[in-house]
């Protein structure tokens, strides 16, 4: 990839309800106009998960405004980065393209004690992954 260029992340799970929200919250919050951030999920909900909305505006990151959207062919073929989290066979392969499975559990039908920890993990992993990214800008 082109430093010049702006990379695209897709995140991927079942519902696009919970973690890959949270995922794409994280990383519009972190990476800025840096990176281009999409979400999908191989079987959308009707709206985002409310608990997850929840534990994104304690981080002070407001996702209640994003609505779950279809996988699509078409955004696998514009990101750089794909980013699965559980739709195992459901997101199609195209060789170039960047792949990582977050193995994460679903936040659907959990409080907020047990959606915290998930959140404080997509972070985690969105940090690292900017990391990975934008090497020039990490700090130690």
């Amino acid at each position: 990839m082109n430093p010049t260029e702006t990379p695209t992340v897709l995140f991927v799970c079942v519902h696009n309800a919970g973690r890959s929200q949270m995922a794409a919250g994280y990383l519009k919050a972190l990476g800025g106009d840096r990176v281009e951030v999409l979400s999908a999920g191989s079987e959308p909900k009707e709206e985002i998960n409310p608990v997850a909305v929840e534990a994104m505006a304690e981080e002070g990151i407001d996702i209640a405004g994003s609505a779950p959207k279809v996988l699509t062919v078409d955004a696998v073929k514009q990101s750089d980065v794909v980013i699965t989290m559980g739709c195992g066979d459901a997101c199609p392969i195209f060789p170039g393209k960047r792949y990582e499975d977050w193995e994460l559990d679903d936040p659907a039908g959990q409080g907020i004690d047990a959606v915290r920890p998930i959140r404080d993990e997509v972070r985690r992993r969105v940090e690292r992954l900017l990391g990975e990214l934008f090497p020039e800008t990490a700090t130690a």
